[in-house]
């Protein structure tokens, strides 16, 4: 199975290396798409050295593709591991401004879009975080949520994403 991994800007985005492991561990391959914020809390060429492919970031390439096209047929499902409180607000509006966004909305329906949140507990709770989440859940989209943990400015709370290994059972099911 062909898993398209985004990651978006939170602290979380870290985990994206070892997420990858796991998929690959389970037989899966893996591509890695970032979003400008992703790029900025992980590096690329680890993202590169872990899934044995590029990693892609630009919506629009100077070599031609029309990559968002191509990497939505290449995959068999999406996962987006962080995925911020911005990514999916974008992502429920239907916003197609990045290479990330632009894919998800290519996807095709039947392909499955799995969503793996992370973000402080207050942002998480905000209603319209929620309503973003309802929002995509109902329109097919699987949620992965967060756990109760440590978050990255010292509190503890439902916020944190969910454990890699777990994810990359679920997705790997």
């Amino acid at each position: 199975m062909n898993v398209l991994l985004g990651i978006s800007g939170g602290i979380a985005a870290y985990k994206g290396p070892d997420l990858v492991r796991r998929l690959r561990k389970r037989g899966l391959a893996v591509r890695c798409v970032l979003t400008a914020n992703g790029a900025k809390l992980v590096a690329p060429a680890a993202l590169a050295a872990v899934s044995d492919q590029p990693v892609y970031h630009e919506a629009f390439p100077l070599d031609g593709q029309i990559r968002h096209i191509d990497l939505a047929r290449w995959a068999d499902c999406c996962l987006v591991a962080p995925a911020s409180a911005n990514l999916l607000a974008r992502v429920a509006l239907g916003l197609a401004d990045d290479l990330l966004t632009t894919l998800i909305l290519a996807l095709e329906p039947e392909k499955p879009l799995w969503l793996a949140p992370a973000m402080n507990t207050v942002m998480w709770r905000k209603p319209v975080v929620q309503e973003h989440v309802a929002t995509l859940v109902r329109r097919g989209a699987r949620l992965i949520d967060p756990v109760d943990g440590n978050l990255a400015c010292g509190e503890q709370g439902v916020g944190a994403m969910a454990d890699p290994e777990r994810i990359a059972e679920l997705v790997g099911a």
